[in-house]
């Protein structure tokens, strides 16, 4: 897990919920925007990510590869459940599990929101979203360098939620891609299959030729529900996307 703590999260200055309740929570590496329909049970909260993020790091201990591999890896049949489903997408995908890392702690996080009677939930762990709503939202797009899309968000239906919203850039920010699109996002049932998929294709994407097979590749995967790829001037999306202003 890479180290996030001090890297300003400015793309939350735009986010607003109305007659909803925010709050930001960091956790050493782990720092999440948490929006629910009443006030946060700010202790449940960090006892859950607590919880999770005990469960990654005692693993790693166990099996050192798991942090640094950048390939599917074999697990321990009694790994918990996080383990699993950050492997299980991995070997779906091809990259290695800590490539989904994000998303699993958003998606198993607003899961237990769920379970402990929130009825509306977005937890957004470094611009990995998951989510659970009853009216519609918007998602803002940032692909850096590629400014002329920075103004278009995609329009989110609660009929297609829980939903996973991953992005991965090779142009922007810190996480690792062997890429070069500015922008890969998908829309899948599960952050955790997100977060992957959104690494595998925009690791595929190095010139322009390369956005029709990255996106082919991504709407392969089943459970995989929209995709949009940014490049400069250039965007492609299939599913069910939704673009408005």
């Amino acid at each position: 897990m890479k180290t996030s703590k001090f890297r300003r999260r400015f793309y939350r200055d735009f986010v607003t919920a109305r007659k909803l309740h925010q709050k930001r929570i960091i956790l050493k590496e782990t720092d999440v925007q948490i929006i629910t329909d009443k006030k946060l049970d700010e202790e449940f909260a960090i006892e859950r990510i607590n919880f999770y993020r005990r469960q990654i790091e005692d693993y790693i201990i166990r099996d050192p590869r798991f942090i640094v591999a950048l390939k599917p890896i074999s697990i321990e049949l009694t790994a918990p459940e996080i383990i699993k489903k950050m492997s299980e997408v991995s070997h779906t995908t091809d990259v290695g599990p800590m490539a989904a890392v994000a998303g699993a702690v958003a998606e198993f996080l607003g899961k237990d929101l769920l379970k402990h009677g929130y009825k509306d939930v977005i937890v957004e762990n470094g611009g990995d979203i998951f989510m659970k709503l009853r009216r519609a939202c918007k998602v803002g797009i940032y692909a850096g360098r590629s400014k002329v899309w920075n103004h278009f968000k995609l329009n989110i239906k609660p009929l297609n939620t829980s939903l996973g919203v991953c992005t991965s850039s090779g142009t922007i920010g810190h996480s690792l891609s062997f890429g070069s699109a500015d922008a890969v996002i998908i829309l899948a049932k599960t952050a955790y299959l997100s977060d992957a998929v959104a690494t595998a294709c925009g690791n595929r994407v190095h010139f322009k030729k390369d956005l029709k097979p990255a996106l082919d590749f991504a709407r392969s995967i089943k459970g995989v529900k929209g995709v949009v790829i940014i490049m400069k001037k250039d965007l492609i999306s299939w599913g069910n996307i939704e673009f408005t202003k």
